[in-house]
């Protein structure tokens, strides 16, 4: 939908870059707003490694949203956005000290602790401070997600969590340490997951695990169910706002919530991902023995889900309107992987035509690199142009 893009004003930009439409940001954070708004004790923080550009996390923490930070330097990246520490959860497989500290500095609602020794440290961090981390414990619940499998997290296999049957010794092992507050259950079974019924069976094990604590008479005050809502890459103009209503249903309908539980949802994706396209400029169109290529300048290095995952995104030509030819789209990077598209149709393109790569708000801008010396994207919002 060629219409939704400012494309004169993208003609005097330098590409490539991300153009975030901040209009369709809003109204997904309003969707997420009323969906959350018809249950009792929901709260959603975003996923920050989703998209850390500052003018959007600007957007996401006007709309009352907490942050899920994955390092410290996005722990740093919400402070400034504006997000209050009481609404920041720090959760991440190994933790430096560093990192830890500036938690324990700031006062963040919890540290999501993967580990015994993560658990220890955060303990003697916290003793040198005089201060008391809460924490809440991140489960791997062995729960398969239908989902790319490097994007699954809730799997014995996987690299996250503290297994199941380990969960009561580790939370009667922070009940005789003084410096840390055991105050949750932290899951996360996998990202861009669009079948209910993995979250489903999410709730069925959570149940199970409560249903356990409960006969020893643990109490646990909040439940942190991760994220993982996928969006449709493959319609970004039809269904541009994720299916909030039946996600948030799910846990309604399923998870079995104590009275004086709060449910913490980690949104990252769902949120951020369709608002943002990559805007890339056609260097040449180049006929092949077999195919046509349209080589434009962004690449690999730009957005690396395509290379990483063999990712879909919809790719569109904005500044024709020429019927229809079939096209690999390639970028400048010196890697037979910097492919964004095989075979696809575009309306035919030329030398200086502006392409938009679709459903890159999440996982775009913020994996850029530097490889072969390339300058990152600038990003730039609605406002700006």
């Amino acid at each position: 939908m060629k219409g939704i893009f400012p494309t004169e004003k993208f003609k005097r930009l330098e590409t490539p870059f991300y153009y975030y439409d901040t209009n369709l940001l809003r109204q997904t954070l309003r969707t997420i707003n009323e969906e959350v708004g018809k249950h009792e004790r929901f709260e959603v923080h975003y996923a920050v490694k989703a998209n850390a550009n500052p003018k959007v996390l600007n957007i996401i923490c006007q709309a009352g949203l907490g942050a899920d930070c994955v390092s410290g330097g996005e722990i740093e990246a919400s402070v400034r956005a504006g997000f209050p520490s009481s609404k920041i959860v720090y959760a991440g497989v190994g933790k430096s000290d560093w990192e830890i500290n500036l938690g324990l500095e700031l006062g963040i609602l919890a540290f999501n602790v993967e580990s015994i020794p993560e658990l220890e440290i955060i303990n003697e961090l916290a003793a040198k401070k005089g201060t008391v981390a809460r924490v809440a414990f991140r489960i791997n619940p062995n729960v398969g997600a239908h989902t790319h499998a490097n994007i699954t997290t809730g799997l014995a296999e996987n690299k996250f969590g503290i297994a199941m049957r380990d969960m009561e010794e580790v939370i009667n092992h922070a009940a005789e340490l003084k410096n840390v507050e055991f105050k949750g259950l932290h899951f996360h079974i996998g990202s861009q997951i669009l079948e209910m019924d993995d979250f489903k069976a999410l709730c069925n094990r959570i149940n199970d695990l409560q249903d356990q604590l409960d006969k020893h008479h643990i109490i646990v005050e909040s439940i942190n169910v991760g994220g993982g809502l996928g969006i449709d890459y493959n319609h970004p103009n039809r269904i541009p706002v994720p299916d909030f209503q039946a996600y948030f249903d799910t846990y309604a309908r399923f998870l079995k919530l104590r009275p004086y539980q709060t449910l913490h949802f980690e949104l990252g994706r769902a949120v951020v991902a369709q608002c943002g396209s990559l805007i890339t400029r056609t260097l040449y169109v180049k006929q092949g023995d077999f195919k046509q290529f349209a080589i434009v300048d962004a690449g690999m290095t730009d957005l690396i889900r395509p290379a990483l995952y063999n990712a879909y995104h919809k790719i569109e030509n904005i500044s024709s309107d020429e019927p229809l030819e079939t096209y690999d789209v390639v970028g400048p990077i010196c890697e037979s992987s910097d492919v964004f598209a095989k075979a696809i149709d575009l309306n035919k393109t030329h030398r200086g035509d502006i392409i938009a790569i679709r459903s890159a708000g999440a996982y775009g801008e913020i994996m850029a690199s530097g490889y072969n010396c390339r300058r990152l994207p600038k990003g730039y919002i609605t406002e700006e142009l």
